[in-house]
């Protein structure tokens, strides 16, 4: 079984209820096995269940890392994109507050394709990436979207090898299909264009 980021040998790290997870001997990544992905009906039959109201403080707490990240690095004159950006936008509603510019992409609930055929300073993909079906596809895609010196924010738990990946709450979700290690974020800079990566806990920044 192939890696779906690097393409590097998969074996078989971890089973059960039939499902079956592979871990990368290139990018020590973690992924499931593509025949146990969910379908799109149920895929976004999930995201719904998720209750992401904009006005919710606590939704607002949890995006808040990556929001003070692109306030950090950007002024309100440059111009983003909430890639992924769910059934509540919260990071769009958060930055437009503080006049930033961002556009919001989603292909579930806000499929404006227009705004992936722009350029972007920075890009924010919140809770997104461990979602991706077709991982280097995706993030091939995503380096394409930017401006020079333009910045990837992306959060995620990352994978590391001292997880129980049988009690590892993270695993749980059937939209989760794929768990990036560290390394899988070095053989992203390495192989795909960008510079560097730097993880700050949950936050992981990739810059072109």
């Amino acid at each position: 079984m192939n890696c779906t980021l690097c393409k590097g040998k998969g074996k078989l790290f971890y089973e059960f209820d039939n499902i079956k997870y592979y871990k990368c001997d290139v990018c020590s990544s973690v992924f499931m096995d593509p025949k146990n992905y969910p379908t799109i009906d149920k895929e976004k039959e999930r995201y719904e269940e998720h209750n992401n109201d904009v006005e919710d403080e606590r939704y607002q707490n949890f995006v808040s890392d990556i929001v003070e990240e692109v306030k950090q690095d950007w002024n309100i004159y440059t111009e983003g994109l909430d890639f992924g950006a769910g059934t509540g936008p919260v990071i769009t509603k958060m930055l437009n507050e503080e006049g930033y510019n961002i556009e919001v992409y989603d292909p579930f609930f806000w499929d404006e394709k227009k705004h992936l055929n722009k350029k972007y300073d920075y890009i924010v993909a919140c809770e997104v990436i461990e979602h991706f079906h077709n991982p280097l596809k995706e993030f091939e895609r995503l380096y394409s979207l930017f401006k020079e010196n333009g910045i990837l924010y992306c959060k995620t738990e990352t994978y590391k090898d001292n997880i129980d990946f049988g009690k590892w709450y993270y695993k749980n979700d059937p939209t989760h299909v794929f768990f990036y290690h560290e390394n899988g974020f070095k053989w992203i800079v390495d192989n795909l264009g960008f510079k560097t990566y730097e993880i700050k806990d949950k936050v992981i920044m990739l810059k072109k």
